[in-house]
């Protein structure tokens, strides 16, 4: 019993890992309308296994089991429900053939990694809205329930549970396959696709809200998928580009936070603490998205990235190398969160104040005032420059708005080195 609550965290970390796999498996077998089945399957499995592991332990091969037990639910069902049509019978014979979930089979390895690359590609449909595919992929092949979508999409929980339902329905009703475009459709795919893997990993690398500023299993889900896809037939140099971003992004996540879990600017890191094998799997990447003609914004961003990790230590940044690449993402990308990106760099390059006047296009968007990057950027060049007062109301501005509680931590540290009655408001919401 004492080990009840580890064993859930397992589950949990497993089942993220392992639900897209087994549902997209699943999904194969008893096509895309049972899209549902497939999903209530593998939460079935979920239940069984939190009522019995904590109790009898966990079994030789987790994942395995969680395979095996949603098969045998499907194949309940196949038989219970009728379905299927003249092809029960072949389909109740496929599920009920025994398969093996490891190293020693790496045919049914690829058939799964092939379904899962084929369930992204259908939830990216162009049928299906740009947003209600991004929360179906998260959803599917990310694991995320629909309260962590909601919060990554600043939405409300009902209404993304609504707009899961529609993208379902429209999967039903248009008949849509697990088929892999070619052509301009593929590439119109892989646009999507790709979008979807750096939501997932960019909400894990920081986090919107919560106790940890990181959601590692997120960042590592991400990789994979991005991996899967680098490796396969369709692979472009979009692709390899958005793996070397990741890559080299992630490589710095255990330099990302200190012991109590607060965060550490790129700045301040210990490069040490970098992970070379991850560094050098971005370079790789890297290098082979450079195939083509086209440049992509994760070929800047992953650009960007690559230049600091060349640097040993932070003297050594070349900053103005990075300027001009903020400069050729804000041509391919002129939204708010590059501008704000680029108007650091341009404080490294040329002083607070010149960061400051760049900040100021954005003083006029909503979104953004209500943004606490933006307030903690705006109130770091407004204390560099000794004006303690107005960078004191920025920090207070960012701490009423939603973050995580490491993100909090840091602002008010920064609250308390404005001074006087802005280090007691400090003192106050800690």
């Amino acid at each position: 019993m004492s080990g009840a609550p580890q064993t859930r965290v397992l589950l949990e970390h497993l089942f993220r890992h392992q639900a897209g796999r087994i549902v997209a498996h699943l999904v194969r077998l008893l096509g895309p309308a049972h899209l549902d089945l497939a999903e209530e399957m593998v939460q079935e499995a979920m239940l069984k296994a939190l009522q019995s592991w904590p109790y009898k332990g966990l079994p030789e091969n987790p994942e395995a089991w969680l395979f095996r037990v949603a098969r045998n639910a499907a194949l309940d069902a196949v038989r219970h429900r009728r379905m299927a049509g003249g092809k029960a019978e072949a389909l109740t014979a496929e599920l009920d053939r025994p398969v093996e979930l490891n190293e020693t089979d790496p045919d049914f390895e690829e058939q799964l990694r092939d379904d899962e690359l084929r369930l992204i590609f259908m939830c990216c449909h162009p049928e299906i809205g740009r947003d209600a595919s991004i929360a179906l992929s998260l959803k599917i092949a990310g694991g995320f329930s629909v309260r962590e979508i909601a919060r990554a999409f600043l939405a409300d929980e009902a209404a993304i549970a609504q707009r899961l339902v529609r993208a379902k329905k429209q999967i039903r009703d248009k008949a849509l396959t697990l088929e892999i475009p070619s052509g301009r459709e593929l590439a119109e795919r892989l646009v999507a696709a790709t979008d979807v893997i750096y939501f997932l990993f960019n909400e894990g690398y920081a986090a919107h809200e919560g106790e940890d500023l990181i959601r590692q299993d997120l960042c590592t889900e991400a990789l994979r998928l991005g991996w899967l896809m680098a490796r396969s037939s369709i692979a472009n140099p979009r692709v390899h580009a958005l793996v070397a971003v990741m890559a080299l992004q992630a490589a710095r996540l255990p330099a990302r936070i200190d012991a109590a879990g607060d965060l550490i600017l790129l700045e301040e890191q210990d490069r040490s603490r970098w992970d070379q094998h991850l560094i050098a799997m971005g370079f790789r990447e890297f290098d082979l998205s450079l195939a083509g003609d086209e440049i992509t914004e994760f070929h800047v961003q992953a650009a960007i990235a690559a230049t600091h990790a060349r640097a040993t230590q932070r003297d050594s940044i070349d900053w103005p190398v990075i300027l001009a690449l903020y400069d050729q993402l804000f041509e391919l990308n002129s939204s708010p969160v590059v501008a704000l990106n680029r108007a650091v760099a341009i404080a490294k390059v040329h002083g607070a104040g010149k960061g400051l006047a760049a900040l100021e296009p954005l003083s006029g968007n909503e979104k953004m005032q209500g943004y606490y990057l933006y307030l903690a950027v705006r109130g770091h060049l407004l204390l560099g420059l000794g004006e303690h007062a107005a960078a004191g109301e920025c920090f207070q501005a960012a701490l009423a708005c939603r973050c995580c509680e490491p993100e909090r931590r840091f602002l008010r540290r920064k609250l308390k080195e404005c001074g006087g009655a802005w280090a007691d408001a400090a003192a106050e919401t800690g």
